[in-house]
């Protein structure tokens, strides 16, 4: 039964809802469902931004192309406006930012090599998945984060990229650098660090490419720079570089967060893991269960190209609009009992990847890892437990995650 929510106080702006405050740290859908019924276009001034709660008004924000979303095209001042500070090259982005022509010339090459490398190696990525499950300790308490969800999707992606496995913990570590870029209010250390990530991220990335034009390899480096010889990516190398990187720190961070969220639901929920137990069938849904339940990426945003109305209320050009991926995936307007984690229901479809041309790249990927690992682990595992701690959410804002999970086999 979910808790009494209606005292709450209604949110007066963004970053009470995000994990800078440690209330919605530990738990941000009260707040969200206060905003959800009583304010569900919330206008904050001081953010310089709009903020949707509502399933219809998100998925229609997030679907439609009249939007852009390159920071450079918010307002002066306004939250998405300091994400960027890159002086010298302040345009340069991955896909994550690109506006048109330039994402439809970029995205469509990369996400046909990218899908295709994935199906081609689909056992070799459930066989780390099993192998990383397997090495993981067989009994006692160990901390699931660091056994398995972490390096799971940091060892995919590297295979899937091509790069040198024995460098993993230095990509880890760019990665958790880079995504430093998404914090709009990051520190100047921050700041350091996600330059300094960035920088040996792309230099790695463009000795990897100089190395596959010589000696090809069977991965997605390989296919990209291949495809730019034939004239088939029309990318140029800094393209190619900036959008391998965002599928490293993408395909890894999220996932893992992914992995550890639908671990930690499970164990929680002992009638929805005995009903995935008794019929593994359901794994596929219950990952969409545990992505709109408890999704790694909480928000997205959008900008105003033209004045329009946008979820009934009038915005200006160049607002921009921030959408909680979050609070939609709980509207009960459209999900029956949204409080519940239920995966042997049959809901609407969640927009935790978001939608649009704008949907997130890495959403098959995601599904495989996470589906492998919920059925590999309680296999191995039938007995895991949740013993008694203090759960600790990682205070990236519009990220959801718990840095450790503590798990006892």
């Amino acid at each position: 039964m979910a808790d009494d929510q209606s005292a709450v106080p209604v949110p007066q702006g963004i970053i009470e809802v995000t994990a800078f405050m440690p209330d919605a740290r530990n738990d941000p859908h009260p707040k969200l469902k206060a905003l959800r019924e009583e304010c569900p276009v919330m206008r904050d001034d001081l953010a310089k931004a709009w903020f949707l709660t509502r399933y219809g008004d998100i998925r229609e924000t997030v679907n439609d192309r009249t939007f852009v979303r390159h920071p450079l095209r918010a307002e002066d001042g306004s939250i998405s406006r300091q994400l960027v500070d890159d002086e010298e090259n302040p345009r340069r982005t991955s896909i994550l930012f690109l506006d048109e022509p330039d994402h439809s010339r970029v995205r469509p090459p990369l996400a046909r090599a990218f899908y295709t490398r994935i199906q081609k190696m689909k056992p070799q990525i459930e066989a780390i998945i099993d192998d990383t499950i397997n090495a993981a300790p067989a009994s006692g308490l160990f901390d699931l984060m660091a056994e398995i969800a972490v390096p799971i999707p940091v060892l995919v992606i590297a295979r899937i990229l091509g790069v040198d496995e024995h460098r993993l913990p230095e990509f880890r570590q760019w990665s958790e650098d880079v995504i430093l870029g998404l914090n709009p209010v990051r520190t100047a250390e921050e700041t350091a660090r996600m330059e300094s990530g960035s920088i040996a991220l792309d230099g790695y990335f463009n000795e990897l490419m100089a190395a596959r034009r010589t000696t090809p390899g069977d991965d997605l480096i390989t296919d990209m720079v291949q495809l730019q010889a034939r004239g088939d990516a029309p990318l140029t190398d800094d393209e190619i570089v900036i959008n391998l990187g965002a599928l490293l720190v993408g395909g890894n961070l999220t996932t893992t967060d992914l992995i550890g969220n639908g671990v930690w639901l499970f164990l929680k929920h002992p009638d929805q893991l005995a009903a995935l137990k008794a019929d593994p069938g359901l794994a596929s849904q219950a990952v969409e269960e545990v992505l709109r339940y408890e999704a790694p990426v909480s928000a997205t945003s959008r900008i105003l190209e033209h004045d329009r109305d946008v979820a009934g209320c009038p915005m200006k050009q160049r607002q921009v609009v921030f959408c909680s991926l979050a609070a939609a995936n709980r509207d009960p307007e459209t999900f029956a009992a949204p409080e519940a984690f239920d995966i042997t229901q049959k809901r609407a479809s969640h927009i935790a990847f978001g939608g649009g041309p704008h949907i997130c790249i890495g959403a098959p990927l995601a599904r495989i890892e996470a589906r492998r690992v919920y059925l590999k682990l309680f296999e191995r595992y039938p007995g895991l437990a949740l013993p008694e701690q203090d759960f600790t959410w990682r205070a990236l804002p519009f990220f959801r995650g718990l840095e450790t999970l503590m798990v006892e086999a």
